[in-house]
This record gives C-alpha cells, structure tokens and sequence, in this order.
C-alpha cells in the first residue's frame, strides 16, 4: 500500500516514472523484468558502454529533476575527475515534511530507480549507490531494500553487474534531521555523520563529495526517467514536457481541491491543467492563491494558471518546482498570514552557517509577524524587500534566497490584502489579529 493517493490520468498524460498499471507485487523481479525492468541497463553494458550513455542522455535533453542541469553533462563531470573511488548517491530524504512523491516512486516502482542508479555507476565508474531515505518512510524502505536484494541475486546488481566486469553495490542509508538535509551538501554531510551545513560550490560534488570523492547526486525520479531513455524511448522523451525541460514529473496536489493526492504530468503543462487533474477547485470554495514549491515556494495568484510548470516560466514568476507540493488556497484563507508562516518555517529550520541565514531570515520572520500582528514599524514593505535582497545577493545556499519568495510573491501579487494589513489594520479573511470588518460572521 503507497503512502498517498496516485491520481489517474489515462489517456491524458504518458506514464515515464509511475507504472501505468499498479504491479502486483513492486519487489517482484520475475514480474517487473516481464514488463521491461534492466532492459536499459543491459543495453547500456553491451551496447553503448558509457560515453554512449550519456550521448543518448545528451540527445534526450534530459535536465534533472529539482536543478534543472543537464544530466549528460553532470555525469560527464563526474567521469572525467581522475580518482580513486567515485559514488552515486539518489537523493530521496525529500525535506518537505508534507510532500510525499519521492516516497511513492520507491514503493510503486523501486526497480526504474534501481537501473537507472546502477546505469549512472557504470556510466560514471561508481561501484557503490548510496540510497538516502527518511528514517521515518518505512515502508517506502522495506520496498527499496528488498528490491535491491532481488536485484542482487538475479545479477543485475552486486558483482560483475551482468558480466561487464562492473562492481555496483547498493546500500539504503536511512537519516533523520531537519529541513536542510535535502540540499545535496548537506546531505552526503549527514551521511558521512557530520553536522549538516552547505558548502560553497564549486568545487561541485562531482568534483569532491561524499569522502572528498567525486560524487553524482540525483533524485529518484531523475534516476527513474534514465531507463525510459535507454530502451528505446530516445525518439519520444524530447516531445514529452516542455520545450527546453523534458519529460515528466511527479507533483502533489493539495490544499482546497476535489482529489487530493500524486500525479505525474509532463514538464510545462499549465498549473490549471494540474489543478484538472485533481478535480479542480469545487463550490463553495473559491480559487484565490496556488503556493508552488513547499515552504520556500511562491504564491502565485488565480490569474496564473496558465503559468508552465517548468523551471524556467516558474522562476519568472517568483516561484519554483521544488519539492512538486501545489498547495490550492482558498478564500478562508489569509495569503499574507500563511507567507509569514512559510517563513518562520524557513527559518526555523535554517542552519545558521551564514549572517543572511542566521540573521536576515529571522528578521524577514519577524516582519511577516509584525505585519499579521497589525504592529507594523514604518515602511514594512521597503523594509521586507531591501532585506530580501540582500538575502538573495549574499545567501549561500538556496534554501536562503528561496525563503524570500512567500513575503515577496504577496508584495507582488497581493497587494491589496498586504495593504488592509498595514493601512487599515484588517484581515480580509479574518485570520489575523486584530480583526476588523472582515468577511461575514466574523466579528471585530
């Protein structure tokens, strides 16, 4: 049983992560090899060997998942450093604490994340895959491990990987921590058991990572996507997704909608056509602000639905992809109270390694509290924009500079219920204190 609800879309959008038809069994090896399973990895081996590999990745336009980067060319950086020793590590701690996609990957289809793991260690010279799971994710653990061992003993995996003289071994590491352990530094720092803080980049973990060793991080819906590619589906993955950003992607739809739950829609499409896909915004329920992107996402008014859900069109519009969580909000709703939410979350749960990290998100904390608790001081507005840049200009990782975008994005787009909040004292929606002729039956 998966941890959340997949929402079908058949017919409507093509199956690259998720298996179209529910497996019986997901750690069933006799029964995913039936449905394709290693066919990639073995044309890999003896086919295309590893600069084939990533010429096909190169020709599929493949970019990863969360950065954006071209996949070929971060594998390609990886390969080219002379060491000793090389790991790949799949990325699925996924921080957000309500956002579940990367967990629902491993429990439906462990074996796509397993090849297209074990093709990035024979492409790039790994003999070892680290998989990082939240310790919490049980289930999601049980699954990924029994389908190693399966992997294991069919040959696909371990020794002599299908006789091509490659050694790849698997090992799921199970961590617990905060919110920061999804950036990829700190990260390969919890897995080496030290205290979890970014590092400036370059030198680029494909350059030094996990141990000092060069090393390729992805998460599992990238790893996923890589044997899609390699057994036959070069031709096809470019016309799936956007035009510079191919292929799918795995979104958790929540918030006020008829079907909440996971879905995986083409890079690109709409943020209304994502909102279809989950029945829309059903009466009485009135649409006022989609938050894409997790705590440090942006809020993006009704009037932009017809925004891409792509890296590119998303970063224009003061948001991002993050983590895939699509949070609808509704007009019970305060935007300025829950973007002052979004960055207590923030900062709370940043490291405090730098002063824009330590301090400005604190202070950019307390201005949203103030604005809610009608004590505003001056010019709040220039204020929370002036320090948001400064964030942004000298932060050190992203968690800082994305942040800014929950308070920024209501200067932006929601001016209006900003100014009742600073000019009249008021909460159109009647959440914040003090309240004041807000909407009916609420009192002052």
């Amino acid at each position: 049983m998966t941890s959340a609800r997949i929402l079908a879309t058949p017919g409507r959008f093509p199956r690259l992560l998720l298996p179209a038809t529910p497996p019986r069994d997901p750690v069933d090896l006799d029964e995913a090899v039936g449905a394709g399973a290693f066919a990639a990895l073995k044309n890999a081996v003896e086919e295309l060997g590893a600069e084939g590999v990533m010429n096909a990745l190169d020709e599929s336009g493949m970019r990863g998942r969360g950065s954006g980067i071209s996949v070929g060319e971060k594998w390609r950086a990886c390969a080219r450093v002379v060491a000793d020793r090389r790991y790949v590590v799949v990325n699925a701690y996924q921080s957000d604490p309500a956002v579940l996609t990367d967990r629902v990957l491993l429990e439906t289809n462990p074996y796509a994340v397993i090849e297209g793991a074990a093709i990035a260690a024979f492409a790039v010279g790994a003999s070892e895959v680290l998989v990082a799971v939240r310790a919490e994710a049980t289930n999601a653990i049980r699954v990924i491990e029994a389908a190693i061992a399966a992997a294991q003993s069919g040959g696909y995996i371990g020794d002599d990987c299908l006789g091509s003289g490659a050694d790849i071994h698997f090992s799921v590491r199970p961590l617990q921590g905060s919110y920061m352990l999804g950036e990829e530094t700190v990260l390969l720092k919890g897995l080496e058991g030290r205290r979890g803080q970014p590092e400036q980049q370059p030198p680029y973990t494909t350059t030094r990572g996990l141990f000092g060793a060069p090393t390729l991080i992805h998460g599992p819906q990238t790893f996923a996507a890589v044997p899609t590619i390699l057994s036959g589906g070069i031709a096809g993955f470019p016309e799936t997704g956007a035009r510079t950003f191919a292929g799918t992607v795995l979104v958790q739809i929540s918030g006020a909608v008829a079907q909440p739950g996971i879905a995986e829609v083409p890079f690109g499409v709409t943020l209304r056509e994502v909102l279809d896909v989950a029945g829309g915004v059903p009466a009485p329920h009135k649409l006022k602000a989609v938050l894409v992107g997790g705590p440090s996402g942006g809020l993006l008014p009704a009037d932009a639905l017809s925004i891409g859900l792509d890296h590119d069109s998303l970063r224009a519009a003061g948001a991002h992809i993050g983590s895939g969580s699509i949070m609808v909000v509704d007009q019970h709703s305060c935007v300025v109270d829950l973007a002052a939410v979004l960055t207590r979350f923030c900062a709370d749960e940043a490291c405090g390694k730098t002063i824009p990290c330590r301090i400005g998100l604190r202070r950019l904390a307390e201005i949203g509290a103030r604005i809610c608790e009608g004590q505003p001081r001056g010019d709040e507005v220039a204020r929370l924009t002036d320090l948001s840049v400064d964030i942004v200009g000298s932060a050190l990782c992203d968690h800082e500079r994305r942040a800014t975008l929950a308070l920024l994005s209501v200067v932006r787009y929601f001016r209006d219920e900003l100014d009742a909040h600073l000019l009249r004292n008021t909460c159109p929606a009647g959440i914040c204190q003090p309240k004041a002729e807000t909407r009916a039956g609420a009192v002052s």
